[in-house]
């Protein structure tokens, strides 16, 4: 690692990165993010790459120490606070959102600006769009009431932290015989691997449950009819970005399945990735192929442009998307922060280097013409003033 000024004749486009990215990119250890192909899309459209932290950037600053690719490595230099930014880092305070409006406000573009809203707020926002509502779950906040209420309409549920990620702290709730059958993850460590089992009549949750939902956020949602492949559950991760054009666009599909005995599709958690194509073609032979894409797609789209009218400046998600056995898409969950590299471990790298190249493409789009729409601009607006507390911190 070097240090130096800003020599380069082409504009910077930020990547904001988290400590542990940042750290590793200089030993070419970034292990899931393949930053190398935001390095090769700078070159194809005419910028600059440059990797940082939000603390890097000092308040009233006009440069930032950031990593750049010089000679086939990673070196430090001090350049221009990038006019683009995509977010890729992850923050959970108002502290840190403020600090990001503060940089709308200085006329910067920054996408993705926040991305981690909870699944809760999500929820609400889908369901004010009417056409959206017959593919979203069943979903409250986890009290004790309506997790009782649930247990009532639906016989398997699933329990889950409002803002977990990676399957992490999910639990299975199902009516079994005459009482009810708890799953749940010895540890709510993202490297559990020990599930255990807790068997009740069903008139009183147990303490173990009831002790969660009280330290924790939590939501309960009907469990969605998934179809199957090998007998096991799979859901769908679907890329869905701006690119080019500034318009939302798809990106890729990959499906997720379930280890056997297990409820949870999360690669994390052990679950393995392939085509879809693959699964309707072996045990779904009765659906037109075509049919299904473009419903999964149609629907897809559709999430991504709402949200997109309603959260300051997103361009960038990933949808895990569920099919039933006819092929009717059922949305699971938004993630602001997509884990791309679902694409490489199914073989399918055109769609996993897409994945870093379109946010690129994003950002030249915004570096030649700013932001799409004047909606868009009066939402980051309106970010400024500050966001409900619901959204940032439920």
């Amino acid at each position: 690692m070097s240090e130096g000024v800003n020599t380069m004749p082409n504009p910077c486009v930020g990547i904001l990165v988290n400590d542990k990215l940042h750290s590793s990119i200089p030993l070419g250890k970034t292990k899931y993010e393949a930053v190398d192909f935001y390095v090769e899309a700078g070159a194809k459209y005419g910028f600059t790459p440059c990797f940082f932290r939000i603390d890097d950037v000092e308040p009233g600053a006009i440069e930032v120490n950031a990593y750049v690719m010089e000679k086939g490595e990673f070196v430090s230099k001090s350049v221009p606070i990038p006019q683009v930014i995509h977010n890729r880092a992850i923050y959970r305070g108002r502290k840190q959102y403020r600090q990001l409006a503060s940089w709308i406000t200085e006329g910067r573009q920054v996408f993705n600006q926040w991305n981690r809203y909870g699944k809760l707020y999500i929820q609400k926002v889908l369901l004010q769009a009417p056409y959206l509502r017959p593919h979203l779950p069943c979903t409250y906040k986890a009290s004790l009431s309506h997790v009782a209420t649930m247990m009532k309409l639906y016989d398997t549920l699933i329990i889950k932290p409002n803002k977990s990620s990676i399957g992490r702290g999910i639990m299975k709730l199902e009516r079994s015989g005459q009482g009810w059958k708890l799953t749940y993850p010895a540890s709510l460590s993202i490297h559990n691997k020990k599930w255990q089992t807790l068997q009740f009549p069903g008139k009183r949750l147990p303490l173990l449950l009831r002790n969660r939902l009280r330290r924790g956020q939590y939501i309960v949602q009907q469990r969605l009819p998934l179809a199957t492949f090998h007998e096991r559950p799979f859901d769908l991760r679907v890329s869905v970005q701006r690119g080019a054009q500034g318009q939302w666009q798809i990106t890729g599909i990959v499906a997720k399945v379930a280890p056997k005995h297990r409820f949870l599709t999360n690669i994390a958690q052990g679950g393995l990735v392939t085509r879809l194509e693959h699964i309707l073609a072996e045990e779904y032979p009765h659906l037109q192929q075509p049919n299904v894409f473009a419903s999964i797609e149609r629907f897809s789209l559709q999430v991504a442009e709402h949200l997109g009218c309603s959260l300051p400046h997103m361009a960038d998600l990933g949808l895990d998307i569920a099919i039933t056995v006819e092929g009717f898409p059922m949305l699971i969950e938004c993630n602001g922060k997509d884990q791309r590299y679902s694409f490489r471990e199914a073989g399918m790298l055109k769609q996993w280097k897409a994945t870093y190249e379109n946010p690129m493409a994003y950002a030249r789009f915004l570096l030649d013409h700013g932001l799409p729409e004047q909606r868009e601009l009066e939402l980051q607006q309106a970010a400024v003033m500050g966001m409900t507390k619901e959204a940032l911190e439920a």
